[in-house]
C-alpha cells in the first residue's frame, strides 16, 4: 500500500472518529459509536421514590467515561468525600475505611450499545466493582443532547433511580 492510499485510509478512520458518525444500516467495522470519546461527570444524582432528586455521590462528584469507536468502554463514578485510609497500605484499612471506599464508587467496563431509535444504551458489563454486575446487560434510557449524555440506571430495590449526567470532553 504506498503511503497515500494509507494516509487516504487513516483520514477517512480520523474523520469518521472526530465526527461520531453514526451509519445506519452501514457493516458493523464501518459503524463509529455515537458515544465515542472522552466524557467527565456532571452530575451524579439519584430520583427518590417521592419524586425530589438528591444527590448520590457527595456534592460534587468525579469521573470519566470512556468510549472508543467500537463502544468499548470504562466508566468510574467516586464520591469526592471519600475519607483517605489512615495508613499509607491499602491492605492494612479498617472496615469503615473499605466500605467508605467501595460505596463511594462506581466503576464497570464492557461494551456500550446505542439504540437512537428506542433512546436505550445497553451496557454489557465484562467487569465491575460491584460483582453481582459482572457478565450482565443493563439497559438504561438516555437523552444525547449535542455533548451532553445523561440516562437513568435501573431502579435499585428501594425504588430509587440513579441518575448520570456527562459532557463530551473531545
Amino acid at each position: 500500500m504506498t503511503f497515500l492510499n494509507r494516509w487516504a485510509r487513516t483520514g477517512a478512520t480520523m474523520f469518521l472518529l472526530n465526527t461520531s458518525a453514526w451509519v445506519p444500516g452501514a457493516r458493523a467495522a464501518d459503524v463509529v459509536s455515537p458515544l465515542a470519546g472522552t466524557w467527565t461527570l456532571v452530575a451524579a444524582d439519584v430520583l427518590h421514590a417521592d419524586g425530589s432528586r438528591g444527590r448520590d455521590y457527595g456534592a460534587a462528584p468525579t469521573g470519566r467515561l470512556l468510549v472508543d469507536a467500537h463502544g468499548r468502554y470504562s466508566l468510574q463514578i467516586f464520591k469526592s468525600e471519600r475519607p483517605r485510609f489512615a495508613l499509607s497500605d491499602k491492605g492494612q484499612g479498617t472496615a469503615g475505611e473499605f466500605a467508605a471506599a467501595v460505596l463511594g464508587e462506581s466503576t464497570h467496563y464492557g461494551v456500550v450499545s446505542v439504540d437512537q431509535d428506542q433512546h436505550l444504551l445497553t451496557f454489557s458489563i465484562e467487569g465491575s466493582s460491584f460483582p453481582n454486575w459482572e457478565g450482565t446487560r443493563q439497559q438504561r434510557s438516555f437523552t444525547l443532547d449535542g455533548d451532553e449524555l445523561s440516562y437513568r440506571v435501573p431502579p435499585r430495590p428501594n425504588g430509587e433511580i440513579p441518575l448520570s449526567v456527562w459532557r463530551r470532553l473531545n
